[in-house]
């Protein structure tokens, strides 16, 4: 009988230790990524991060990507769902717009945000050095360099009296117009406002460009711009309008001028703090990071066939020149 009893007992035994051990072992981690527009600026160094700290996707990591594709109006649910999915960490991409829809939908799940404007101001976190609640991340400070940009213009393209700024009114992080337009003031422009949300409206803005014979336009940073590059730069180009933008992937493009942010470092740091909070580190001990430089990146091919002599003084000032 006893014999009986503790063979049933080993039998037992055996047939659950493989399900105990599965129980035990820990979860795989997974990244959802929300972005207000498509395959946003994200590079090849956010993933390059997560393996330095031991997070290789397929092996020990998932990803689950949510797209807008510009479509803000979207993200509300889009980020719901990766709360259902009950992702461990939420990436944001694209803007305020995104980084707000994710903080809507949660209140625990730690948030790491890549925004173009001020987080503080516009309500994300409670300060840069200590962001309180459940987010942090990064901002490029892309919105309040618009007036630099206007400036950066006026020297390339002197003889422009009007220039247009494209916004996309359904960016939650309304560039500051109001700087922008006192520099506008100061050098005698008149800036005119454009705005864009969709496809078939970046069309008539740069129709709208040329009846108001404007010398020069300021395209915004916005998620859905970016995704739009292509369209942007062959409208820029068949207009023959002299552009300035917010990414040097623009120019590199054929754009004409960018000012801003590299965004390869960034991308790094967003995939360290992501593995960091994966590995058990306090959000509060995260503050929220900002670029120490923005590159000014020049492209001449594209200077010379619309007709610009690129100022010296502007070339030596320049961190890339793209012949």
């Amino acid at each position: 009988m006893r014999r009986r009893t503790l063979i049933a007992g080993m039998s037992a035994a055996a047939i659950l230790t493989p399900f105990v051990a599965r129980a035990q072992q820990k979860a795989t981690p997974v990244i959802g990524i929300l972005d207000s527009a498509s395959g946003g600026p994200l590079s090849s160094a956010f993933r390059q991060a997560l393996r330095e700290n031991g997070y290789v996707e397929g092996q020990n990591l998932a990803i689950e990507h949510r797209w807008a594709h510009g479509r803000y109006e979207r993200l509300p649910d889009l980020a719901a769902e990766l709360v259902a999915l009950k992702v461990h960490v939420i990436v944001t991409v694209g803007g305020t717009v995104s980084a707000r829809a994710a903080k809507n939908a949660t209140s625990t799940i730690p948030i790491v945000f890549l925004t173009g404007g001020d987080p503080v101001e516009s309500g994300l976190v409670m300060s840069y050095a200590r962001p309180g609640g459940n987010l942090t991340g990064y901002s490029i400070m892309a919105t309040g360099l618009d007036a630099k940009r206007l400036e950066l213009l006026s020297e390339l393209v002197p003889h422009a009296r009007v220039v247009g700024i494209l916004v996309n009114v359904n960016n939650q992080a309304i560039p500051q117009l109001a700087e922008t337009e006192d520099a506008a003031r100061v050098r005698g422009i008149h800036l005119n406002v454009l705005r864009a949300s969709s496809e078939s409206e970046i069309h008539e803005a740069f129709s709208n460009l040329v009846e108001y014979q404007a010398g020069a336009v300021i395209i915004s940073p916005d998620g859905f711009f970016n995704s739009q590059r292509e369209q942007l730069l062959d409208l820029a180009s068949r207009h023959s309008i002299p552009a300035i933008y917010w990414l040097r992937h623009f120019t590199e493009a054929g754009g004409l001028i960018s000012y801003g942010s590299d965004l390869v470092p960034i991308s790094h740091t967003l995939g360290t703090y992501t593995a960091q909070i994966l590995n058990g580190a306090k959000l509060a001990d995260l503050p929220i990071r900002r670029p120490t430089k923005f590159e000014l990146v020049i492209n001449i091919k594209t200077a010379t066939a619309l007709g610009l002599t690129v100022p010296q003084s502007l070339l030596a000032r320049a961190d890339e020149v793209i012949e």
